[in-house]
């Protein structure tokens, strides 16, 4: 029946040349049938048959009003808005830019990053999926049969256009991307060695060139920076807390929809701060979500997930965690209490005749309120907060009466982030965003063996806004600008009552930025390069800084590409260490602003070159880099030498090489890494200036397999790496100074190294379903399989009973297990 020419045609137009070759009229509303794109029915039929032709296409009626007056009526019953969650069908990831188009008619939706889309279905003609990436899929609207949105898995397509995303590095869930970032969805993640949860900041430090050098998520060192040094934003907010347990836990609830992304170079010109790396974490969606929940339980603490449809075009997600210990000792919370505690304040007393009672626990609340204001107009606000509370009872008998001192430490941190976006037109949309952080953290520290109280209180308020536009200038070309404004203030206090003495600093620092962007991908998918500036102003000290960023990557063959990154950065907070004693010698170090001159702003350059081949499940991955870091100070890299007591500035200059290989065969996936890195710092002020940095790991080695039995997840790992160095004292003896005070005599600094260090982690877990909504997972962890006792850092003092100088260790953790059981529907 139809023409012979296989071109379809808007509905409208057909009807007009039917209207004038039969000489009729149509009545119709103009949003009823303009989604309507058919093949014309051949000229010859008649003008019935080509009515019921149409009516077979698109559902529609025709109903004569007279001889010469037709009125078009839609199926009333087929307007409806389906729903659905496109899925890889082997990594069970969301596709992303997908389109969704019903067959004979321009009705067509587009996939978000989570890969929901709505369709609002206007007949029963089949739905036509397609993405480069995989094969199309072709559903019919009988499917989309409830009130829930269907999830719908595609098969990858392999092609010579592949665009360029690893999807499984490490395990499922980690996306390496062409950008050079990597994408961490927790929710997703396959299991890894040693974690019973998706713990973000634990999942990162498996990438290569990542490391943990004292056991401790809040000592995180990326190419050799310090943890200061990275940028971490939760939906917009700046954390300047980010462990629970005083590092050994993060402080963000892993059961989150998160999104991470990792940026170690070439960081997107919209952020700035964080001269090592940025850490961005989301849990924002564009879609309105069905109502789900969930709650667990570990050796630890309790956690709760709810996200509540609270109308058709809100949400409502509540999350908290909370721990027993301060109820309950487990063998996993004692572990920790030894590994976190251990040459503090808290443990120091336990060995003499003074008795101590520790009470500790920590929480967290995060809240999240969405509100689809139009199809294309999002609002949000997005609350946070987080504590770790510490209290320590002593008391002795001392001529028949009980002595009682109480220390206690308090870290809390609260952020708010209220966020507007919108589409104004398929090519171009815009984003602001008014976000506070603070963080407190406050001692007190009661001396059992005298009557001295000392009181340390460190505290930041930030507060800024942010304004982003993204522009889509052509098929190749996009561009991006903003600006952003940022007040930062710090304060610091001390105070003790015996001997006298107060200290009390405030500093506030505003910072502006403008920020351009421009994007380049190439027709043929081969080339992508992102440009980026970032032009900064700080007021107080009228100062310009200009921050250039770059991207690129090439593929050179379908398996096969080359990537290179630049980024200049800059910083103005950064962790001293006054002194080691500091926040009951736990919590060491206090937050600072720049100041110009004693402490200055901290300016990094980076560069790195990498390739990246892919092909039959083998993935390889090389990454060599450079790091410049000016402007650091001596007090923010915690030395406990000769140079402890020592205020200078200086830098570090960082190079090394990253190493992936990773293999997947079938349910069975092994991969191993190796990193090298030379970090060395140059303070021209001391003697010698040039020496290995305190944090520098010149070889590690991590490696894990990961394996899938239908609904058993089993891993195992391990890490290795060289010790870190260290300063020896010449002798044993202190020597005497002029003024009768003894110190330590030391070698050169960092002239030798620690013990290397290696650790064997496994986890599993196994998953129950319950009912079509609900199931439940449960699985186990243990940390340090073999009891390895390492060494994670050394340092000497003098011990004033025996007038000698004694080394002082800090080991990791022992063997811990750990198991939870958690429930979802």
């Amino acid at each position: 029946m139809a023409q012979d020419k296989n071109e379809g045609l808007l509905l409208k137009e057909i009807l007009e040349k039917i209207s004038i070759q039969h000489k009729v009229n149509f009545n119709f509303i103009e949003d009823e049938i303009t989604s309507f794109k058919i093949i014309p029915p051949k000229n010859s039929l008649s003008l019935f048959d080509k009515l019921d032709y149409i009516t077979q296409k698109t559902q529609l009626k025709f109903i004569f009003v007279s001889g010469k007056y037709i009125s078009v009526v839609n199926n009333q019953n087929l307007d409806k808005t389906v729903c659905g969650y496109l899925y890889d069908d082997e990594a069970k990831l969301p596709i992303e830019n997908a389109s969704i188009h019903i067959k004979n008619s321009n009705n067509y939706a587009i996939s978000n990053p989570l890969g929901f889309f709505e369709l609002q279905l206007k007949s029963t003609n089949e739905i036509e999926i397609s993405h480069l990436n995989y094969d199309i899929k072709t559903i019919q609207t009988s499917d989309f049969d409830g009130n829930d949105c269907l999830k719908i898995y595609i098969k990858n397509k392999i092609n010579e256009l592949n665009i360029f995303i690893f999807e499984e590095y490490l395990t499922k869930g980690i996306i390496k991307k062409r950008d050079g970032t990597f994408e961490i969805n927790p929710k997703k993640q396959g299991l890894l060695p040693g974690l019973s949860e998706p713990d973000v900041f634990q999942t990162i430090q498996q990438i290569p060139g990542i490391n943990i050098t004292d056991g401790t998520i809040s000592n995180m060192s990326i190419r050799g920076g310090t943890h200061d040094q990275n940028l971490f934003l939760w939906n917009g907010i700046q954390l300047y807390q980010t462990g629970h347990f005083f590092g050994l836990i993060s402080v963000l609830n892993p059961n989150l929809t998160h999104k991470i992304t990792l940026s170690k170079n070439g960081t997107s010109s919209f952020y700035g701060n964080g001269v090592s790396s940025s850490v961005l974490i989301s849990t924002q969606t564009d879609s309105i979500e069905k109502s789900t929940g969930a709650f667990g339980i570990n050796m630890i603490n309790v956690d709760f997930y709810t996200k509540l449809k609270t109308s058709k075009k809100s949400n409502l997600e509540i999350s908290g965690r909370r721990s027993f210990t301060d109820l309950l000792s487990s063998s996993t919370y004692k572990n920790y209490y030894n590994k976190v505690f251990q040459n503090t304040i808290v443990t120091n007393n336990l060995n003499t005749s003074y008795n101590s009672d520790v009470y500790f626990y920590f929480y967290d609340l995060s809240l999240q309120y969405h509100q689809k204001i139009k199809k294309e107009t999002d609002f949000f606000i997005d609350v946070l907060h987080f504590s770790n509370d510490l209290d320590i009872n002593q008391s002795k008998n001392e001529n028949n009466t009980i002595i009682t001192k109480q220390s206690v430490l308090d870290q809390e941190t609260y952020g708010a982030n209220v966020m507007f976006k919108t589409n104004w037109n398929p090519k171009n949309s815009s984003k602001i965003s008014i976000y506070t952080s603070y963080f407190n953290i406050q001692s007190e520290n009661q001396s059992i063996q005298n009557n001295q109280i000392f009181n340390q209180e460190n505290t930041i308020l930030d507060i800024g806004i942010k304004l982003e536009n993204n522009h889509i200038l052509s098929n190749v070309f996009s561009f991006s600008n903003g600006y952003q404004y940022n007040e930062i203030g710090i304060r610091n206090n001390d105070k003790i009552n015996s001997p006298t003495f107060s200290r009390n600093n405030k500093h506030v620092l505003r910072n502006h930025a403008i920020i351009g962007e421009l994007k380049y991908l190439s027709k043929n998918d081969k080339f992508l390069s992102t440009f980026g500036i970032r032009q900064n102003y700080i007021e107080q000290f009228q100062s310009f800084i200009f921050e250039p960023r770059i991207q690129l990557n090439y593929k050179i063959a379908p398996f096969f590409s080359i990537e290179f990154l630049a980024e200049k950065k800059h910083q103005v907070t950064s962790q001293i260490v006054d002194l080691q004693k500091d926040f009951l010698g736990i919590e060491k170090r206090r937050w600072v602003l720049s100041n110009n001159n004693a402490i200055p702003i901290i300016k990094s350059n980076q560069v790195s070159l990498g390739f990246l081949f892919s092909k039959k499940n083998w993935l390889l991955t090389v990454d060599n880099f450079y790091k410049k870091v000016d402007g650091i100070t001596s007090m923010t890299e915690a030395f406990q030498n000769q140079f402890e007591f020592i205020r200078t500035n200086g830098s570090y200059t960082v190079y090394g090489t990253e190493f992936l290989t990773q293999k997947k065969y079938k349910n069975l996936m092994f991969w191993v890494s190796y990193a090298f890195t030379q970090n060395d710092y140059t303070f021209k002020n001391l003697t010698p200036s040039s020496f290995p940095n305190n944090f520098e790991i010149k070889h590690t080695i991590k490696s894990a397999i990961i394996t899938n039995f239908n609904k058993l997840d089993l891993s195992l790992g391990a890490q290795w790496f060289t010790g870190k160095p260290t300063t020896l004292p010449i002798s044993l003896t202190p020597i005497y100074l002029s003024n009768s005070s003894t110190e330590i005599a030391y070698s050169n600094p960092n002239s030798t190294n620690l013990k290397n260090f290696f650790q064997i982690n496994l986890s599993g877990s196994y998953d129950i379903n319950l009912t079509q909504k609900s199931k439940m997972k449960i699985g186990f962890s243990i940390q340090n399989l073999l009891n390895s006792k390492t060494n994670l850092n050394q340092f000497y003092r003098i011990n004033s009973n025996s007038n000698s100088v004694e080394q002082v260790n800090t080991y990791a953790l022992k063997r811990t297990p750990n198991i939870f059981v958690r429930y979802s529907f």
